[in-house]
């Protein structure tokens, strides 16, 4: 492609060598360009492109795009901001197929992954070949892509959108992190439809204030960016969005006046029993995961679903056959009577929520298993550890991903809050053992809820992923428990 045609729509401030060159690829990491390839000098927190400009050029590039003018002799582009160019120029490289698949954004601090399985099945259910983009990676056809970020950098999403064009696939549901919306990394996309699920503490360490987190989700819900808004009319953030939002919003919830509401709802340890009203057509849904946080997830998708014309009773029927979303209270296990189940709950609110309705429907004790990450929001550490004490029976706190912080000490900073509460509680610090120090401590009727990870494969420690699964962890130790009685 020109480059005259990738730079359309892009506020350049200056031209360095400029030629309307060919370019074949578009790229941010030196390590994989080719000939003819367009290269993007993006600064992060650790690494700055410009420093690899050099290496880029070395191994092909004969565009580079950047915020400052380096000496190479080389047709240089100069921006204002590379990141808000990068997603213009991905789209326009990207957009002659990607175009044709209609977007489903999901915007929220909790609930994101969920509601996009949910409106994939239903989707597919009704006929609709549909795709995911989110923090379990990229679903479609039958490819599945590795996740590296909740929403990709602005190169990969449009070539992912590319790709699932090409495959046919008539929607994409996609998670739109807080993130994503700062960094510009869907550049002006118009949304199909954009979800709302809640707003509560996360990401303080990069957004510094609730209101300016809180500002970033909210600034996404008008006119310009989707044809219609689905909100949760029980988030105060929600009711913001519902009162000022200039785009068509559709609301959902419990407790307020809202378009779409459950009536009589039954939860146990096996799923979630309600009749759904949806815009006054009234179904009855068995979604197979507990808790009533994953009422909310349905009802955000049936919800969508409805307003882009799928059929009360398949949206029933979709909803009600979902098995199973990885890592978001997903069952894994049944041992001495007790059920066990990993969660990726790793803010205030989500442990909250995941402790509350496993509280309600537990029989016996519930346990928890769980840690904070490093290298992410101090301040909810010693929160989450009030909301522990709170509401399990008994807490092993342990590591989640330490990356660069000491695990010593993220534990010790949760420990401050669940004094507070109770001292009912155990830390230790290896994950594995601390699995298994639950799992023995068991009786028939208990909860186990392992949190934090959820379907996550690894460990980040020291900049390492070292191979770590909840779910697999448990299953091997349970295996050495019946196989001897005791922890080898």
């Amino acid at each position: 492609m020109k480059l005259s045609k990738l730079l359309e729509n892009v506020e350049v401030t200056k031209k360095i060598n400029y030629e309307n060159l060919s370019v074949n690829s578009i790229c941010c990491d030196s390590r994989e360009i080719f000939e003819k390839c367009l290269f993007f000098a993006v600064k992060g927190n650790n690494l700055d492109g410009n420093d690899y400009i050099e290496t880029a050029i070395k191994r092909g590039a004969n565009v580079i795009i950047s915020e400052k003018q380096s000496t190479f002799n080389v047709c240089q582009i100069i921006v204002k901001d590379v990141r808000v160019a990068m997603a213009k120029i991905a789209y326009n490289f990207y957009k002659p197929k990607g175009e044709r698949v209609k977007v489903i954004g999901i915007v929220g601090t909790n609930g994101k992954t969920t509601t996009t399985f949910i409106i994939k099945n239903v989707l597919e259910c009704a006929g609709h070949k549909t795709g995911v983009i989110g923090t379990l990676g990229a679903f479609y056809d039958k490819a599945v892509v590795a996740p590296e970020l909740t929403t990709p950098d602005s190169i990969s999403f449009f070539e992912t959108l590319k790709n699932m064009a090409d495959k046919g696939v008539e929607y994409a549901v996609v998670e739109l992190s807080a993130h994503a919306i700062t960094q510009n990394r869907v550049g002006d996309l118009v949304f199909e439809a954009l979800v709302f699920t809640n707003c509560t503490q996360d990401h303080l360490d990069y957004y510094k204030t609730f209101s300016s987190y809180e500002q970033t989700k909210m600034s996404v819900f008008n006119d310009k960016r989707c044809r219609f808004a689905v909100v949760n009319a029980d988030d105060e953030t929600g009711r913001k969005i519902i009162l000022n939002s200039q785009a068509k919003v559709f609301s959902y919830g419990l407790d307020n006046p809202c378009d779409v509401f459950a009536v009589n709802l039954k939860s146990t340890v096996k799923g979630n029993d309600f009749y759904i009203n949806l815009f006054d057509n009234i179904e009855k849904v068995n979604y197979k995961t507990p808790g009533k946080f994953n009422v909310y997830n349905c009802l955000a998708s049936a919800t969508v679903l409805a307003v882009l014309g799928i059929d009360a009773k398949t949206i029933a029927k979709g909803i009600s056959s979902v098995k199973c979303v990885p890592g978001r209270l997903e069952h894994v296990e049944n041992y001495n009577g007790a059920e066990i189940f990993i969660d990726y709950a790793h803010t205030p609110d989500g442990l909250e929520n995941l402790l509350k309705s496993l509280k309600e429907i537990t029989e016996n004790k519930l346990f928890l298993v769980f840690g904070c990450g490093g290298n992410r929001d101090k301040t909810k550490r010693p929160i989450m550890g009030e909301i522990a004490g709170k509401y399990a029976d008994f807490t092993v706190i342990t590591t989640d991903n330490p990356r660069f912080e000491e695990a010593y000490q993220i534990i010790s900073e949760i420990e401050i809050g669940i004094r507070k509460s109770c001292y009912s509680y155990i830390t230790i610090q290896n994950r594995s053992m601390a699995i298994g120090y639950a799992l023995t401590k068991l009786s028939k009727g208990d909860t186990l809820v392992i949190a934090g990870k959820g379907a996550e494969e690894y460990q980040d420690v020291l900049g390492v992923k070292v191979k770590f699964s909840d779910k697999e962890e448990v299953k091997d130790i349970i295996a050495k428990l019946n196989l001897s009685g005791e922890l080898i």
